[in-house]
């Protein structure tokens, strides 16, 4: 396919590759956002909030909602590869929109080396050793599938991200007929404190959807992302929502915080073997999570050192692929592994640094746009996701 000159040239002259629609950059949400999380955020919420939990997961969806909202009115207004840059710098100074890529940046390599430490976790509980060096190995290898190009790495995407939704959907689909109301309803009164503490757990699963908006000047038509980001919103939330309340509903929220593995628990109602058979839909879900991730990550850093004119990284190759960019991104990712292995701490430096961009996202739209009804929802994603930054900082 021929390319199509980009916004703007890079370095070497070559451009991106015009092959993304709508499908690719759904599936590069839903890759992004249904990762490691939901199989294993469950339980923590349950084992804090009890079936109040549900709650948390309502609450951080409106707030992510609104952040998506902000991104995607922005976005539609302020089209460009990377996302960020473009739309900080038209209402912040340079150095506080870099500084703010920059965050984001930090926070997509944490992303990338939390999904591998995952992937790890499951591999371990396959009985598979040396899980280091397989984490690595993974993210090595998604390195070398996007080195081939957007085409086929969008293809792979689209793949595994239909290989890890169909199996969330149906499992919470066959678990409603076993669905006991006296699992969920009166919702126990939970204090504060640890309704604050389970919504900031939650809003780990809803992090990555942003990646649908990174790869704009790859896209055939730039108003397909706007549009590809509300489509995996709902997605995300729905299956979210739905997959909870099975959860809880067939098995009960004591149960389900016990559990390490609770899809695995839950879906043991259904079938034989369901630790192994969630184990690798668990696997496939974080793959398909890392190569998203990979690709977004490599996207921003290649906008942010063409902006500043870096040499090197700000270079495309005849494929339109940022490979210095690429390969930076995966060796910084694999590095971290080797300083932390740890899942909860890279999960937790991934999400403290996500925050704070989400909220310059949602200010930026509050400046930029003068509808009321557009400003409210930048308001509300900026209020919430301020809060949940505060609480996360205090507790």
């Amino acid at each position: 396919m021929a390319d199509r000159p980009s916004v703007r040239e890079t370095g070497s002259g070559w451009t991106y590759r015009k092959d993304l629609g709508v499908i690719e950059l759904v599936s590069l949400g839903l890759g992004g956002t249904i990762g490691s999380g939901i199989f294993i955020v469950p339980s923590i919420a349950a084992s804090i909030s009890g079936p109040a939990s549900l709650i948390a997961w309502l609450i951080v969806a409106i707030s992510a909602l609104c952040v998506m909202a902000s991104l995607a009115y922005a976005i539609s207004r302020y089209p460009a590869t990377g996302a960020f840059y473009a739309i900080f710098s038209r209402t912040f100074s340079g150095r506080i929109s870099a500084g703010l890529v920059i965050l984001y940046l930090v926070s997509s390599v944490f992303g990338i080396a939390t999904i591998a430490s995952g992937i790890g976790l499951y591999l371990t509980f396959l009985g598979i050793g040396g899980v280091l060096i397989g984490e690595i190995v993974v993210i090595a290898l998604f390195c070398l599938l996007n080195l081939r190009g957007i085409s086929l790495s969008s293809s792979v995407e689209i793949l595994l991200t239909v290989l890890k939704v169909v199996p969330i959907i149906a499992i919470a689909a066959l678990l409603i007929p076993h669905i006991r109301v006296d699992n969920i309803l009166p919702l126990p009164v939970v204090a504060p404190v640890a309704l604050l503490q389970t919504v900031i757990i939650v809003y780990w699963p809803f992090t990555g959807f942003e990646i649908s908006a990174i790869p704009v000047e790859e896209t055939r038509d730039s108003r397909m992302v706007a549009r590809s980001l509300v489509i995996v919103m709902v997605l995300v939330t729905s299956m979210y929502l739905l997959l909870n309340i099975s959860l809880i509903g067939s098995i009960g929220s004591g149960p389900l915080g016990a559990s390490s593995a609770p899809v695995a628990t839950a879906a043991g109602i259904l079938f034989r073997r369901a630790d192994m058979i969630v184990a690798i839909i668990g696997i496939i879900a974080m793959a398909s999570a890392l190569n998203a991730y990979i690709i977004g990550t490599s996207r921003v850093l290649h906008d942010l050192t063409r902006q500043f004119r870096v040499p090197v990284l700000s270079d495309l190759d005849a494929r339109g692929v940022p490979v210095a960019s690429l390969v930076a991104s995966a060796i910084v990712s694999a590095v971290l592994l080797l300083f932390s292995n740890q899942f909860a701490v890279l999960a937790s430096i991934a999400v403290l640094t996500t925050l704070v961009p989400y909220i310059f996202l949602c200010l930026a739209a509050f400046r930029l746009f003068e509808e009321l009804r557009i400003r409210a929802i930048a308001l509300l994603g900026a209020v919430t996701t301020s809060l949940i930054l505060v609480v996360f900082l205090i507790l």
